[in-house]
């Protein structure tokens, strides 16, 4: 959360000349709702599936630059799914974190205390993220033009001819 993977995604496509596509916008697509209502309203469990499954469609169809929520790697398929490829972890310290995202209602596993809400989920997924990355960029005090040299740097990419 906060870490820019929407613009920095959107970013590294315009550079790499490739099509950007991220997973939330395909289930807030899908379902007509926004993640935070679903999340609240159908339970985490349910959010959960949906995920998967989206994660699932995007990874088989879509040859450009995929951004995945947060929970995503949560799942073990998920992460067997993502394994081999390029993927990245964008990383950033809780005060960053809460500068970018501030005490957003729309990010509901974050409605009750913040930082140390973040710290927590950080605290459970970082092994996660880094399991299945092939590089991590952080994201702190840079621009998000910075930040997608970076990782283009890092993976070695060039622009599609």
């Amino acid at each position: 959360m906060g870490s820019g993977k929407s613009t920095v995604g959107g970013l590294l496509a315009e550079r790499l000349g490739v099509p950007y596509r991220d997973t939330d916008a395909d289930i807030v697509a899908a379902h007509g709702r926004e993640i935070a209502d679903l999340f609240v309203d159908e339970g985490e469990a349910y959010f959960r599936g949906l995920e998967k499954q989206a994660v699932r469609v995007a990874v088989a169809e879509h040859r450009g630059v995929l951004a995945l929520g947060g929970g995503a790697i949560l799942d073990d398929s998920t992460r067997e799914l993502l394994a081999g490829l390029p993927v990245v972890y964008l990383s950033l310290d809780v005060e960053e974190a809460v500068r970018r995202v501030g005490l957003n209602q729309a990010r509901p596993l974050l409605a009750v205390n913040p930082r140390r809400q973040w710290r927590e989920l950080m605290d459970a997924r970082r092994h996660l993220y880094t399991e299945v990355a092939r590089v991590v960029v952080a994201t702190d005090d840079r621009t998000p033009e910075e930040v997608a040299q970076a990782i283009l740097d890092a993976l070695k990419l060039e622009k599609q001819a």
